[in-house]
């Protein structure tokens, strides 16, 4: 009896110990309802705007504390105080404001509000001290979020221990009825260190003057760059009225490289950079303002007023942690002469619609002083977007071997591919008897749509010297062309397609579900409903190829716009064409022309055989493979200009298809080396704002011969149709192969193969949302939850050590009563004496499982080393001396089988 008491009394000193001892994250708060305004019970049910999210992360709002504005064009402001005391990041933003009320809103970091009251007209100030702009949202712009890899620093030595939040209230028509407003924004904040923090770089002119009725003015802005390198992702441009295009550039030994370019007179937002732009030491930051000074009568000046103009170059930016810096200006024009050779977009107006006049200035006129301080800090009241990126995720390669000795920590590192693209082998649609297959894509309903040749080959003998089809006489394909299939058990749902077409080649669908195919034989591009028979459009002349605006020569694929639902061909093997055509398929345009092969080097806008498209709706972009050219090009889909090219040696000679997925994904296909070369026909998944090749993959069954086509879907499963193999493989990321998961301690490690595992770090809280309002009915405030954590986790933690010590305390018992029979019970209590005496430790003071175990031969500490509050055992601790070898990379795509 005596020793069951011993053990119970043992059991209540541990889960006493480590219970007390467990330190709440949410108890690094400040007593933050003893410092919070109170706000309008209109707005919360609750005085404790402070939401956990987990161990290190946690959702802060800041609301306008119920305010009616009086008049039109109020500007209120409102600060929050920091809820922690040591450095914590901005990760993600989620905007709570009405389009009916509220113009823009603006949220600063700084150390000193220019009020303390619950609420102030802004025209007080936003702070007394220098501001950095986190977040703004502007009406009619859509909610947006940082780039997930990038964090904004605040709190700490460095970072600014309040919250201004600026409010402007453009009409107040919707407050007739008195009502009160709560806008605001709920900030996702982590104690996470982010390895890239957000940063604004200014350019702007102090000195340019405008002469009354002057057509063209021009303010430049140039300064050499002399930090650590930065990442530039999104621009916003800012005059007042007379503004008319405001352009921003790289320039590195003499090169222009376009940062962004835009009209001041459409919605001020940023906008994204088309191409990520990098700045290194001693580049050159360029941007041009032009102006005009057409019904003015006296000159004007920059200034903070309606009457005064400003120019303004925002760029957003980041950095590595180690090197970041906040927040840069440049107010100079460090060499005029280079001016000379700024491309000459740079003076050519943007077309604004005339509806978007009237949201173009929503500005505050709060000063006339026009000194550069006081210019540095009005052009921070303005109203600006964050843009929303694709984040790199963490991840690392770790052996398992390491990982069964217990090495298991891995270092984090940033890689955009957290995914890898696998053969799905159980998908039965390899065995589908098919012709050769020429087109893919997915319908509305992500089904698999099928274009293939049936009975019908391309070979030497289908066309004569002129691209006229030699083999009428076999008269059209009398089977089912098109073919529409479950995309994950490959049944066939639906078909169509007979009698209709004599070479198959490109398909597209459109967001309505209409199909649109090319047909080399036909020269001829159809439009075909779902249900219909019958073409519901046809574009060229059936069997006569040409090069004018009413034929096409062997046609390759189409392209349609669903914003403006415009027609894009590329034309083809015997023209070197991109031809736009208007929704009902009336000519607009074209661009491109045939490459001359005796230069070597491909220029841009020039095809050999412009094979397959792929439309960039987020970018309003349509990028082409270029095949025999090896290359992707990319085009703006207003005007066909030249944008970029993608281009790698593992391409090849030939690049066949690109598909791309919303989101920042492009994925493509190669074609078969020439003689002596050695590339690998493969897939290739790009990162399409940077170019680079984040995967590649090849099938496990059967070989890629000649790959033609390739689609993928948003949750990137991927389809590629081969047109010698006469076969459809599917891919799918291991994210959503079947894999064995363990889950533990926030880190879900997925085991892919015996030598290595991948570990993607999650929040722990949840690894499916993170948006701070979904959790808002789930959460605790702070002043509620600051006691303690979950029993739940607690007990968890305290499994294995309570199972080990029951186990110790059993085999003290059975060895005592074996070797002392019946006076094993009074040896037992001396021996827990004595064991109770280590656990307490040399002092006599608490409980001391450390000192305890460290006792036993074998024993590491690192099991009851202080817990992270980070949410990840990735973190170790400053006295830990373990090192890590484990190789941080992202898993290597299979090796290739042998080619058949």
């Amino acid at each position: 009896m005596a020793g069951l008491v011993n053990n119970l009394l043992i059991l209540f000193l541990v889960f006493q110990n480590i219970c007390l001892g467990f330190r709440s994250p949410l108890s690094v708060f400040k007593r933050y309802k003893d410092t919070t305004r109170s706000l309008s019970s209109e707005c919360f049910g609750s005085d404790h705007p402070v939401i956990s999210l987990g161990l290190s992360d946690f959702a802060l709002d800041i609301r306008m504390p119920g305010v009616t504005p009086k008049q039109s064009d109020t500007y209120l402001c409102m600060s929050v105080p920091l809820p922690v005391d040591d450095e914590a990041y901005v990760v993600d933003f989620k905007p709570h404001a009405s389009m009916d009320t509220v113009h823009h809103m603006l949220l600063f970091a700084c150390n000193e509000p220019s009020s303390t009251e619950n609420y102030w007209d802004c025209d007080e100030g936003t702070c007394k001290d220098k501001s950095n702009i986190l977040y703004a949202w502007a009406r009619n712009a859509p909610p947006t979020r940082l780039p997930k890899g990038v964090g904004f620093r605040v709190g700490g030595e460095t970072g600014g221990r309040f919250f201004v939040l600026q409010v402007h209230y453009g009409d107040i028509s919707a407050f007739r009825d008195k009502h009160k407003d709560c806008s605001g924004v709920t900030l996702h904040m982590t104690h996470q260190k982010q390895p890239l923090i957000a940063g604004m770089y200014l350019m702007m002119s102090v000195n340019t003057v405008i002469p009354p009725g002057e057509k063209v003015v021009d303010a430049d802005i140039a300064c050499h760059y002399k930090r650590f390198p930065m990442h530039l992702f999104a621009y916003r441009v800012h005059t007042h009225k007379l503004g008319k295009v405001v352009s921003g550039y790289r320039v590195r030994n003499g090169q222009w490289t376009l940062i962004g370019r835009q009209s001041p007179q459409l919605p001020q937002a940023f906008y994204p950079v088309e191409h990520p732009v990098d700045i290194s030491y001693d580049d050159i930051l360029a941007a041009r303002c032009v102006f005009s000074g057409e019904g003015r009568t006296t000159e004007t000046h920059i200034g903070g007023t309606a009457n005064d103009e400003m120019c303004n170059f925002y760029i957003m930016y980041y950095m590595e942690a180690k090197y970041a810096v906040s927040y840069m200006t440049c107010t100079q024009n460090a060499n005029p002469d280079m001016f000379r050779n700024i491309p000459p977009e740079a003076n050519i107006p943007v077309p604004v619609k005339s509806d978007m006049l009237k949201m173009m200035h929503g500005h505050h006129e709060e000063t006339k002083d026009s000194d550069k301080t006081s210019l540095l800090q009005q052009a921070k009241n303005e109203e600006e977007e964050i843009l929303d990126q694709r984040r790199p995720t963490i991840s690392c390669r770790i052996d398992v071997e390491r990982k069964r000795k217990g090495e298991s920590a891995c270092k984090q590192i940033l890689d955009f591919s957290d995914f890898h693209i696998e053969e799905a082998v159980e998908w039965p649609g390899l065995d589908l008897k098919l012709g050769q297959v020429s087109g893919l894509a997915l319908d509305p309903e992500n089904n698999l749509v099928i274009f293939h040749r049936g009975d019908h080959v391309w070979d030497e003998n289908s066309f004569d010297s002129k691209f006229v089809y030699q083999q009428r006489g076999l008269g059209p394909i009398e089977q089912n062309t098109v073919l529409v299939l479950n995309p994950s058990n490959a049944k066939l749902l639906h078909s169509m397609g007979k009698s209709l077409f004599y070479l198959p080649h490109g398909l597209s669908i459109d967001k309505n579900g209409n199909y649109w195919v090319t047909d080399v034989a036909l020269h001829q591009v159809f439009k075909l409903g779902a249900d219909n028979k019958e073409p519901l459009l046809i574009l060229g002349v059936a069997l006569q190829p040409g090069s004018d605006k009413s034929h096409f020569c062997q046609p390759t694929d189409v392209a349609v716009d669903p914003v403006t639902g415009n027609i894009y061909v590329s034309d083809g093997y015997c023209n070197s064409r991109i031809i736009q055509f208007s929704p009902n398929g009336l000519y607009v345009m074209q661009w491109g022309e045939g490459t001359e092969t005796s230069l070597g080097t491909a220029r841009p806008g020039h095809f050999h055989i412009p094979h397959s498209l792929a439309l960039i709706p987020d970018f309003s972009q349509l990028c082409v493979a270029d095949r025999e050219n090896g290359r992707i090009q990319c085009f703006r889909l207003e005007t066909g200009e030249f944008t970029r090219e993608i281009k790698h040696k593992s391409f090849g000679r030939e690049l066949f298809a690109v598909s791309y997925v919303p989101g920042g994904l492009l994925f493509a296909v190669n074609g078969k080396p020439y003689p002596g070369e050695a590339e690998l026909v493969q897939g290739f998944v790009m990162n399409f704002s940077t170019g680079e090749i984040i995967d590649t993959f090849i099938p496990l069954r059967k070989s890629f011969e000649m790959p033609h086509d390739v689609v993928a879907s948003e949750d990137k499963t991927v389809f590629v149709g081969d047109v010698h193999a006469r076969a459809v493989w599917k891919f799918a990321s291991i994210e959503k192969m079947e894999h064995r998961s363990v889950k533990k301690a926030g880190i879900e490690v997925q085991e892919i193969k015996e030598s290595e595992t991948i570990v993607q770090a999650r929040l722990k809280n949840n690894p499916e949302s993170t948006d701070p309002l979904k959790k808002q009915e789930k959460q605790h405030l702070v002043g509620q939850t600051s006691t303690g954590v979950s029993f739940v986790l607690i007990t968890t933690l305290l499994i294995i050590p309570v199972v080990v010590l029951l186990a110790i305390l059993a085999f003290i018992r059975w060895r005592k009563t074996t070797v002392y029979g019946a006076d094993g019970e009074h040896k037992l209590d001396s021996s827990s004496g004595r064991i109770l005496g280590r656990l307490r430790g040399k002092g006599g003071g608490g409980l001391n499982l450390g000192n305890f175990f460290a006792s036993r031969k074998g024993y590491s500490r690192k099991g009851f080393d202080r817990l992270s509050t980070e949410g990840s055992d990735q973190e170790k601790d400053e006295d830990d001396g373990t090192d890590s070898e484990e190789e941080c990379s992202a898993p290597p795509p299979l090796p290739a089988p042998s080619s058949s």
